[in-house]
């Protein structure tokens, strides 16, 4: 586990499974309102974050469909009461039943954190991207597998990569700061400063 002290906020990371996966606790540094996004794998490591925050856990946020970003959700909904969020296109394919469809422009509010909530069509038909601004003007960016270094998530055809790699030009990178912060729902972080002057090469390499 990682644990990363922002303005307003302590964002704990942890790595789980053979995958890789990602697995991020937002606490709200006034109220101790807890937001998860991905429960992905192994309840017990997921419990223990929760617990090294605030011990409430208000959402769990599951940034798209994939068996990998959910596999602990029902048992840690059981476990802490959380309510659960999802892209609306996404929602039906969980093992539990979504709270709350989430569209894009909505908001996910945890406290005094208010998340936006962005859409990228492409991996799956209903990802998100979670987008919070810090106390202090600081943009971070929590993306699940619709980008990571070096360019965005696995697609299935050729319409489906130009709807996400158009979706994360218009939606992040021509939105965002260069500065901004991403998360990733496998692996290491990066910036969007980083990763826009491989734009052009992503597009046309087709993946």
């Amino acid at each position: 586990m990682t644990v990363t002290d922002l303005p307003g906020a302590t964002l704990r990371t942890v790595h789980v499974s053979a995958m890789d996966n990602a697995c991020y606790l937002l606490t709200c540094s006034a109220s101790g309102s807890q937001l998860l996004i991905d429960a992905a794998d192994d309840t017990p490591a997921l419990l223990s974050l929760v617990n090294d925050g605030s011990a409430r856990l208000d959402v769990v946020v599951t940034t798209h469909r994939h068996w990998d970003h959910h596999r602990a959700l029902p048992a840690v909904v059981a476990e802490t009461g959380a309510r659960t969020a999802a892209g609306a296109d996404d929602a039906d394919e969980l093992p539990v039943t979504v709270d709350e469809r989430l569209s894009h422009g909505d908001t996910v509010v945890v406290g005094d954190l208010s998340l936006d909530v962005v859409h990228l069509r492409g991996h799956t038909p209903g990802s998100v991207a979670l987008i919070w601004r810090d106390a202090d003007g600081g943009t971070h960016a929590f993306t699940g597998d619709s980008l990571f270094p070096g360019g965005v998530g696995k697609t299935t055809s050729p319409e489906t990569f130009t709807s996400l790699l158009d979706d994360v030009t218009a939606r992040l990178f021509d939105v965002l700061p260069d500065s901004t912060l991403v998360y990733p729902g496998h692996g290491a972080g990066t910036t969007l400063g980083a990763e826009r002057p491989s734009l052009p090469e992503w597009r046309s390499r087709g993946w």
